[in-house]
């Protein structure tokens, strides 16, 4: 899976926009979606929403995307992440109990 930003920029670049263009579209600041395109600054959970509406793209392929990397930024350097989230999954499935 790719990261959101790049996923972000390819599709504003499969549209043919400027950067101008698509901040305008997306009504965020011009230097703040340069900075999530390149994975300089993590997009917030109403911005994904809105690049999903404005993009027409699936919201759920891009909150899985947004929230993955979110994981994997605070994981990354983690030895034990993998068994961390193999755990957090069974708290997520069972509620915790």
């Amino acid at each position: 899976m790719e990261q959101i930003g790049i996923i972000i920029r390819a599709e504003r670049e499969k549209r043919n926009l400027l950067l101008r263009e698509a901040s305008a579209l997306l009504e965020i600041d011009q230097a703040i979606l340069s900075k999530i395109e390149r994975n300089e600054r993590k997009a917030t959970k109403e911005q994904i929403l809105k690049f999903s509406e404005t993009y027409n793209l699936d919201k759920e392929y891009l909150l899985v995307n947004w929230l993955s990397d979110k994981i994997y930024k605070n994981l990354e350097n983690e030895e034990h992440a993998l068994k961390a989230l193999k755990v957090a999954e069974q708290k997520i499935k069972y509620g915790n109990k």
